[in-house]
């Protein structure tokens, strides 16, 4: 456990970047040190370091040498994660990557690996079961009201236009899925457990972008749940829910129904509940922005809490190994069109393993 502060280095100074660095700000009073920013344009990272008032770095390896920090948060393009992750786990420092994870399911598993061999704690920032309409959702289910979950809908469906901000999403080999769907298919595993096998259909329903930009999904559960998970870029709804995640439960004794406009509706035993559960808006969020900005932060508190405490993330490295895989499921399961089961962090030790010792 540690008592004091936690000195915090954030490495990406970029537009989804800014929500980390309000939280880490905001959680000042808890014990989180903001000290020190790093972005490989020289331009943002000046701005992010004057904003704040600490030291600015274009160089990670610079800022990690120079600077005596406890943890990083990366918050960078998913194709330098690896290399950074590696960087800061060299150097023994707690490490918080931005989702996905890194480009495969090897780069991931090489970091998870390092992690442990160098006993250097680290997490993903796996943010939308976060929310705090999904803490909402998981605090009914966790109460008993709806009894055992068998079945789920999940889904993010909205026409935003998210190329505004993120205009590199145009050439994204993997996007929809990738991007939010891998959000979804955490949701899924936070509500009815980890899923057995995939199946997967992809579309391309905007001209513009090379990848896909809408994905439905269903999941196998091994508690014998089916879930349906839905993703889209190129939805043409009015009102548009964006940027709120909608869900559906079925349990043997009731459900849990997240309507547009971040109402939950739970009916248990023929009694019917419901309730407003949206994010509180707070000096840096705005809307529609908040529901997701509130994510971030109430995941980077969860990650100082657990840093404080020497505990593991609840979306530690090695579990979030168990989303990626079903993100990498996802696609070979459009690709070959039949259900897929995700891969196994320890299936892929042990043939690794093996291919040494065959070596």
């Amino acid at each position: 456990m540690t008592t004091g502060a936690i000195r915090i280095g954030v490495i990406g100074c970029g537009f989804y970047a800014q929500n980390h660095l309000h939280a880490w700000k905001e959680l000042a009073s808890e014990g989180a040190v903001l000290a020190a920013v790093c972005d490989v344009d020289a331009g943002k990272a000046q701005a992010a370091g004057h904003s704040i008032g600490v030291p600015f770095y274009t160089d990670a390896a610079t800022m990690l040498t120079t600077e005596r920090l406890d943890a990083v948060d990366i918050v960078t393009r998913h194709d330098t994660h690896r290399e950074l992750c590696e960087l800061a786990i060299g150097k023994g420092v707690a490490t918080i990557v931005q989702k996905p994870f890194a480009p495969t399911w090897e780069d991931c598993v090489a970091v998870v690996d390092a992690a442990e061999k160098a006993g250097v704690w680290l997490a993903v920032h796996e943010n939308f079961r976060f929310q705090t309409p999904m803490r909402h959702v998981r605090r009914v289910i966790d109460s008993g009201a709806i009894g055992t979950p068998s079945w789920a809908r999940i889904a993010f469906r909205t026409g935003f236009d998210v190329y505004h901000t993120q205009p590199y999403f145009y050439d994204e080999e993997r996007l929809a899925i990738a991007d939010v769907g891998i959000h979804m298919l955490d949701l899924a595993r936070y509500f009815l457990g980890e899923a057995e096998r995939i199946s997967c259909e992809t579309q391309r329903r905007n001209p513009k972008v090379k990848a896909e930009d809408t994905a439905t999904m269903l999941l196998r559960h091994a508690s014998c749940a089916v879930s349906v998970v839905e993703c889209t870029y190129e939805a043409r709804r009015d009102p548009d829910p964006f940027p709120e995640t909608l869900v559906e439960i079925e349990g043997d004794k009731g459900s849990i129904v997240v309507r547009p406009g971040l109402r939950m509706r739970v009916t248990r035993q023929g009694e019917v509940t419901e309730e407003d559960i949206g994010s509180p808006l707070r000096s840096w969020t705005s809307q529609p922005w908040h529901v997701a900005q509130e994510g971030a932060f109430v995941a980077c508190s969860h990650f100082l809490d657990c840093l404080k405490r020497g505990a593991p993330a609840e979306t530690s490295g090695r579990d979030n190994l168990r989303t990626y895989a079903l993100v990498d499921a996802a696609y070979r399961a459009a690709a070959e069109h039949r259900a897929i089961a995700p891969a196994q962090w320890e299936e892929n030790v042990a043939a690794a393993s093996k291919s040494r010792r065959a070596q």
